[in-house]
C-alpha cells in the first residue's frame, strides 16, 4: 500500500497492519525538512529576489539558435561516429591485420584522453604538424565525432558479438554472400541491441558539447557565456542554460528508458 494511502486510512480511523506503519517515511520526511531548514538559514533571500530572469526572454532567439546548433553538432557526431564505429567493429571482429590493431589503437587513444585535449590537438596541433587548418566549428565537430566513434566502436562490437552464433552459421549454411550476411542478418539484430546504450551515449555527448565553448563554436554554452558577458547577469543566464541541459537530458533519458522497455517487450514477443 502506498504511504499516502496508509496515512489517509489512518487519519480516517481505519486500521493499519503493524507491518505497514510508515515510520521510515515519517523519519525520512522529517530528516529532509531538517536539512532544508538548515540550508535555508544560509540563503540570502534579498539577493534571490533581486535576480532578473527577464534577460532570458530578451535573448530567447539566441538561446534557440544555440540549442539548434548543439543538436546539429551532437546529431552529426553520433550519426557519423556510429557509421565509422560499425566499420571499425567489423574490422576488429574479423581480425583483419593490421587494420584490427590500428582500430584498437585509435579506440584506446580517443576513448582514454579528455575531449578538451583532443579539441586542442585538432585545432592547434594538426595545423602545425600537417599544415591543414580548420575553423573552430570544424575542429569541434571533428574532435567530438572522433571521440564518439571510439566509444561507439566498443558498443557496436559488443552488440554484434551479442547476436547468437547460430545466426552466423545459418546465414553461412544458406550460402549468403558476406555483404548479405552482415547487412541482412547480423547488423539489423545488432542495432536493436545497440540502440539503448547509443541513446545514453548521445545524452552524454549532448552535455559534453559544452566543452566546445573553449573554441567559441557557437553551441549553447558559448552563447550562454556571451549573453552573460553582455548582460552582466551570469547567475540568471547560467541557471537557465543549466535548466535547458537538465530538461533535454531528462527528456532524452525518459525516452531512452521507454525505448529500452519497448525493445525488450518486442524481443520477448518475438521469442
Amino acid at each position: 500500500m502506498p504511504p499516502a494511502a496508509i496515512l489517509r486510512r489512518a487519519f480516517n480511523g481505519g486500521t493499519v497492519a503493524p507491518t505497514t506503519v510508515p515510520w521510515t517515511y515519517i523519519v525520512s520526511t522529517g530528516l529532509a525538512l531538517v536539512i532544508l531548514l538548515w540550508i535555508a538559514q544560509f540563503l540570502n533571500f534579498e539577493a534571490i529576489r533581486a535576480l532578473d530572469f527577464s534577460v532570458v526572454y530578451e535573448y530567447r532567439y539566441a538561446f534557440l539558435r544555440a540549442v539548434g546548433t548543439t543538436f546539429a553538432i551532437t546529431t552529426f557526431a553520433m550519426v557519423v561516429g556510429f557509421a565509422v564505429a560499425v566499420v571499425f567493429a567489423v574490422l576488429i571482429i574479423q581480425g583483419i591485420w593490421p587494420a584490427r590493431w590500428l582500430v584498437i589503437a585509435y579506440v584506446e587513444v580517443w576513448r582514454n584522453t579528455p575531449l578538451v585535449v583532443q579539441l586542442f590537438w585538432v585545432h592547434f596541433a594538426l595545423p602545425t604538424v600537417t599544415g591543414i587548418s580548420t575553423t573552430a566549428v570544424q575542429s569541434g565537430v571533428i574532435a567530438i565525432t572522433m571521440q564518439s566513434s571510439a566509444y561507439l566502436t566498443d558498443i557496436a562490437r559488443a552488440g554484434i558479438q551479442a547476436v547468437p552464433k547460430g545466426q552466423y552459421e545459418a546465414a553461412t549454411a544458406l550460402g549468403l554472400p558476406a555483404w548479405s550476411r552482415w547487412f541482412d542478418v547480423i547488423l539489423p539484430q545488432a542495432i536493436r541491441i545497440i540502440i539503448p546504450p547509443l541513446a545514453s551515449l548521445a545524452i552524454g555527448f549532448f552535455k559534453a558539447s559544452a566543452i566546445l565553448s573553449l573554441l567559441s563554436v557557437g553551441e549553447l554554452m558559448t552563447q550562454t557565456k556571451n549573453i552573460a558577458f553582455y548582460t552582466h547577469k551570469p547567475i540568471e543566464v547560467m541557471t537557465f542554460a543549466g535548466l535547458i541541459y537538465w530538461v533535454l537530458g531528462y527528456s532524452f533519458g525518459t525516452a531512452t528508458y521507454k525505448l529500452e522497455r519497448f525493445l525488450g517487450s518486442d524481443q520477448r514477443g518475438v521469442r
